[in-house]
């Protein structure tokens, strides 16, 4: 699968599965690229019903669009996704790539050059690198000192992709050269028209 990280949506667990079908299917119409299911507080059999529902949804209605499990290697591959995404504190990538088929991609949270190179190093297909602004999203997550997303994406040839309080108008800080995309949680998922929102994101990362 061709892999366009320019809009990469993650979902909020605060969402009932329903109303996340219908969020995220408005949001691809407007231009989100990729899907990440995140669920960090979910039990395993909640976690797997969900991304089971969304795969098929997604396969359903938007078969070009790809999906992401977020920390489980386990439901990535018991949901047949496209990828799975991990943290430092999850098992490292060598790890998942010997459980993992090659087709699967593997992407990896960074916030220094140095986790970057390790990752890049050890087969992560892409980054995301984060948080670029201050962020209630995500419990703990410390926004990068002024110029470490660029730092960053120069020092690796995979694809990076930008997280943490990206907003419509704020995005100047993350155009540097081999950051391919902006990852949005809340900017989408509790946005009142989806849809209009994902569109002015691509809008304005694409201007």
């Amino acid at each position: 699968m061709n892999m366009d990280y320019s809009l990469y949506l993650v979902t909020d667990e605060s969402v009932p599965t329903d109303q996340l079908l219908r969020v995220v299917g408005e949001a691809v119409e407007g231009g989100v690229t990729l899907v990440q299911l995140r669920e960090k507080r979910s039990e395993g059999k909640i976690f797997y019903d969900k991304a089971l529902k969304l795969k098929q949804f997604l396969k359903e209605n938007y078969a070009h669009i790809p999906l992401i499990i977020n920390d489980r290697v386990d439901i990535a591959l018991a949901v047949e996704a496209d990828g799975v995404h991990i943290g430092q504190k999850d098992i490292p990538v060598t790890a998942v790539r010997k459980i993992v088929p090659e087709s699967m991609i593997v992407g990896v949270s960074v916030s220094n050059v140095t986790e970057a190179k390790e990752a890049a190093k050890n087969g992560a297909d892409y980054l995301g690198v984060g948080a670029v602004y201050p962020t209630t999203t995500k419990d703990n997550a410390e926004h990068l000192p002024e110029g470490m997303l660029e730092e960053i994406a120069k020092s690796v040839t995979i694809p990076v992709v930008a997280i943490g309080g990206l907003k419509v108008d704020n995005l100047e800080k993350v155009r540097c050269e081999n950051v391919h995309g902006i990852a949005v949680v809340s900017g989408i998922m509790h946005a009142k028209n989806p849809k209009e929102a994902a569109g002015a994101y691509r809008k304005s990362w694409g201007a």
